[in-house]
């Protein structure tokens, strides 16, 4: 059983032991940026490897479930995290960004990623919350020479704490109606509670507090201005790995609660569907990419809340495979914008664009196959994931809110092209000279680029992976 336990835990404390080694070799070597890249990537690789040959055990060790699902969003997170440590590679070193920091809460951001996912009880989900708020607090506002980041940094942390108190107060009231903090069981008896008087506020603060973290309307408003001030490959890290883990979480609470009280699907009715019109209409009159990008990630997160809505088995599936589509496109979308940004600051404006499909090839193209990906048109993931989506609701009895978000997703194809349209179709070939992606950024490109093509033209394996998730949790 021993043995067991420690085979569960043990990503946890690769991710845990490296970030120790990174900070210890910032103390003891300083400077030296190859060797703390080194340890970090050597960290998330063992972590993956780890993760990979465990076989799932049903159940929880302790306060942590090592079920199918949460191996699922295990990897998908720590794959994430790796991702964006290979886009930040290059990116770091020309703007001599300091490397045991950097990498270092880099790895604390993933363990608590992986935390939220794979919790099973309230306190191991919030201190995970806040192991991951604290280091993204960091690594936002780690650009000392960029007074936008500090602004963005400030912003995210003022708004995190005020979303942990509702969180907290949340708990306190879910403790008090139900007398247990372990999370299925808390959240079992309080939707099978008839009195209102506490689980309708505990459920509400709850909601509030984890609809910060994943920018749900009307808590998104943090978004545009934090994503358009942290340093890109940070900004991709922030867009996916930090929404992913808590939509796994989500995946676990609704599991938890096949009845929910009407009154709060009505409540998370009007939160998906103001979350996906409001996203992207608000996209559609964007002229800063990151603020574009930005409303367009809000607009996803209504998507997936749809597909939870839905619930059952297909609701789950469209979630979990979306899941990984969602982290490859944004990832791919935000680390292409870094390794395409100069030195003093990042692509932002339309203009800054012109081009750069002849000067920067494969940097473009995997933002072309992003943006692709994220209108959700064939032959990418994005479209078979949306059509999954947009199917589980209808199946579910919510008909007029798969409309809006279909009529949601075509909007947002305007605003995508946009951005190729500026770097393919203007004037300005022949201005400049090519650049070559690094090694690392190089990797990642293409691994992104494929994927995002398989997951569409062949998606049959993703859904068997995601179906074994399902069935063996």
């Amino acid at each position: 059983m021993m043995h067991d336990v420690w085979l569960a835990i043990l990503p946890h404390l690769l991710l845990a032991g490296g970030a120790v080694s990174v900070y210890l070799c910032g103390a003891f070597r300083p400077g030296n940026q190859g060797l703390v890249f080194a340890l970090s990537l050597a960290s998330l690789v063992l972590a993956i490897a780890a993760a990979a040959v465990t076989p799932a055990m049903a159940g929880a060790v302790g306060l942590l479930d090592t079920g199918a699902f949460s191996r699922f969003y295990l990897l998908l997170l720590l794959a994430v995290c790796l991702g964006a440590l290979l886009l930040l590679q290059r990116y770091a070193h020309l703007r001599r960004l300091s490397g045991e920091v950097l990498y270092g809460t880099l790895l604390l951001a993933a363990l608590g990623m992986i935390g939220i996912a794979g919790a099973s009880h309230w306190l191991v989900f919030f201190v995970s919350l806040e192991l991951l708020s604290l280091s993204l607090y960091i690594l936002i506002a780690i650009r000392r020479d960029q007074p936008l980041a500090y602004e963005a940094g400030i912003k995210y942390f003022v708004m995190g704490a005020v979303a942990s108190s509702f969180l907290v107060f949340g708990l306190g009231l879910l403790y008090a109606a139900t007398g247990t903090l372990a999370i299925a069981p808390s959240l079992a008896a309080l939707a099978a509670k008839e009195d209102m008087v506490l689980s309708l506020p505990a459920f509400l603060l709850i909601l509030a507090g984890l609809g910060f973290k994943i920018s749900l309307v009307p808590f998104h408003l943090w978004t545009p201005d934090v994503y358009e001030g942290a340093p890109a490959p940070v900004t991709a890290l922030l867009a996916t790995g930090s929404k992913l883990a808590v939509i796994g979480a989500l995946v676990r609470f609704f599991y938890a609660v096949p009845a929910m009280p009407q009154s709060l699907l009505a409540v998370l009715w009007l939160l998906a569907a103001a979350t996906m019109l409001i996203g992207n209409l608000t996209a559609l009159v964007q002229e800063k990419v990151k603020r574009m990008l930005a409303y367009s990630s809000i607009a996803h997160m209504g998507y997936m809340l749809m597909a939870l809505l839905a619930g059952g088995r297909q609701g789950f599936t469209a979630v979990l495979f979306y899941s990984a589509v969602y982290g490859l496109m944004d990832l791919g979308a935000f680390g292409s914008l870094g390794l395409m940004s100069p030195k003093l600051r990042d692509l932002n404006d339309l203009q800054d664009f012109q081009a750069l499909g002849y000067r920067r090839p494969w940097s473009a193209a995997l933002l072309t196959l992003s943006l692709i990906t994220l209108a959700g048109l064939p032959p990418t993931g994005g479209f078979f994931g949306k059509f999954l989506l947009f199917t589980a609701a209808f199946k579910a009895g919510f008909p007029w809110l798969a409309g809006i978000g279909l009529l949601s997703a075509l909007v947002s194809i305007f605003y995508y092209q946009k951005v190729v349209v500026s770097m393919y179709l203007r004037d300005g070939r022949k201005t400049g000279r090519r650049v070559a992606v690094d090694w690392a950024g190089g990797v990642a490109c293409s691994v992104i680029f494929v994927l995002l093509l398989w997951f569409g033209i062949m998606p049959a394996y993703l859904l068997s992976v995601v179906e074994r998730a399902l069935s063996l949790n």
